[in-house]
């Protein structure tokens, strides 16, 4: 038996939901199965291909819904889980118990242990941290910008390496990692600390950084990454820096794509009068409501910059 499972990259969430599902479908449906793992990114360009879904069983954890028909298992929590109408429909058509869509959850990871728990009457007691840790870091549930910045935790060290390492050689092994050990265990793993060390000092860049290209203005802070490695950083710098910043708004490049990210603060002063997730749709992104962003070619540049300067006007007013 051979699971193939397709799950979030360089995402804590990403990595924590592919770890609970795989414990889970181990212990409860396979326990011979070969696990392999497809680290996905969002794109401009098309997202799956028929060759990822080469499993005896076919997974999708936390990212958007395929109907291609050897998918076998799918959870995703984003509010923009559809690429097009017609996913949607094929989803409500299907109606399968095994794939599932909840956006109320704040993370995929404690959506796959409610579902695991109430329909299989599968707990994994031991794997408690992970779940709260998927909540805390991905419905950022920080107590303050400080703690969320400053790196203090175990789960905050592993976040950092699993969103700023490159490839997804690492996040695989942390995966498996997952299933058995605790965070603390994981980040004392060689190949984690040796990763960790010049990340902690590239996020200690990262915050002078955006300190000195961010233009804030009228409760939304903007900054352009272009040109420097820094897609990966931490997203509640700028309320680390800029405390009474409602949104952000930044331009970034990675090797694959040209991407504008748009964020709200946790700890806002006011209450919130935009749905990000909506914003972004309109330009063939998503994400979750206090939390978006879109995907451009990389060579796209000046239309990434177009529709920030867009949609940082939309928020000002």
């Amino acid at each position: 038996m051979r699971v193939r499972v397709l799950y979030h990259d360089h995402c804590f969430d990403g990595a924590a939901a592919a770890a609970y599902f795989c414990r889970f479908l181990r212990e409860q449906f396979h326990p011979q199965a070969e696990f392999v793992f497809t680290g996905l990114a969002h794109r401009a360009s098309q997202l799956f291909t028929p060759d990822m879904f080469d499993g005896d069983e076919n997974a999708i954890v936390d990212f958007k819904y395929s109907p291609h028909p050897r998918v076998t298992w799918w959870f995703d929590h984003h509010q923009s889980a559809f690429l097009c109408p017609e996913d949607e429909e094929h989803f409500e058509r299907e109606r399968s118990e095994r794939k599932m869509f909840d956006p109320s959850f704040r993370s995929c990871t404690s959506f796959i242990a409610t579902v695991a728990r109430q329909k299989w009457g599968f707990q994994a007691p031991d794997l408690a941290e992970l779940v709260s840790w998927a909540e805390i870091i991905d419905g950022a549930q920080y107590p303050d910008a400080r703690a969320a910045v400053e790196l203090a935790s175990p789960a905050m060290q592993l976040m950092t390496v699993i969103e700023g390492v490159k490839g997804s050689g690492l996040v695989q092994q942390i995966i498996g990692w997952m299933q058995y050990l605790p965070l603390a265990g994981i980040m004392r793993q060689p190949d984690v600390e040796q990763v960790w060390h010049p990340l902690h000092q590239r996020h200690l860049q990262s915050v002078e950084i955006i300190r000195e290209r961010t233009v804030s203005r009228d409760g939304v802070v903007f900054f352009d990454l272009v040109g420097l490695d820094l897609e990966g950083y931490n997203k509640f710098i700028p309320y680390y820096l800029f405390p009474a910043a409602v949104y952000t708004v930044s331009v970034s490049v990675s090797s694959f794509r040209t991407k504008v990210s748009v964020g709200s603060n946790p700890w806002a002063p006011v209450e919130l009068a935009h749905n990000l997730a909506t914003i972004c749709e309109r330009y063939g992104g998503g994400g979750h409501p206090r939390v978006g962003a879109i995907s451009f070619e990389k060579g796209q540049i000046e239309e990434a910059r177009r529709v920030a300067a867009e949609i940082v006007r939309e928020l000002s007013q």
